[in-house]
């Protein structure tokens, strides 16, 4: 299946920004982009955030199939992209070393700190 267009690209970042338009609250704004990020894109079995909290990664607001709740810095794609803060792009998270299995069906990661 084709990737996503560019345009389809802005238009989500559009409708994510009208989402959270003058709300504060980090809940209810994750939340909500998770479910426009998950409804939005092909093939996309999880969209969600994790919170940095007493040294580890916390699972947050998300869409999908249940997912692991803690992730140490450095471990898995998550923890890679938060210790380096740099967005890891992973196309095979089967040849990943460290990959993190919370989901047999996932194949690929985009993790953006």
């Amino acid at each position: 299946m084709a990737a996503a267009s560019q345009a389809e690209y802005e238009l989500l970042l559009e409708q994510a920004k009208a989402l959270t338009a003058g709300e504060s609250d980090w809940i209810a704004n994750t939340g909500n982009v998770s479910a426009l990020l998950k409804a939005g894109m092909k093939n996309v079995n999880f969209a969600g955030v994790y919170r940095f909290e007493k040294g580890e990664l916390i699972l947050g607001p998300f869409q999908g199939m249940p997912a692991c709740v803690h992730i140490q810095l450095g471990k898995g794609v998550c923890g890679k992209a938060a210790l380096e803060k740099k967005t890891q792009i992973v196309a095979n998270v089967h040849d990943f070393p460290g990959h993190i299995a919370c989901d047999s069906a996932s194949n690929s990661e985009i993790v953006v700190p």
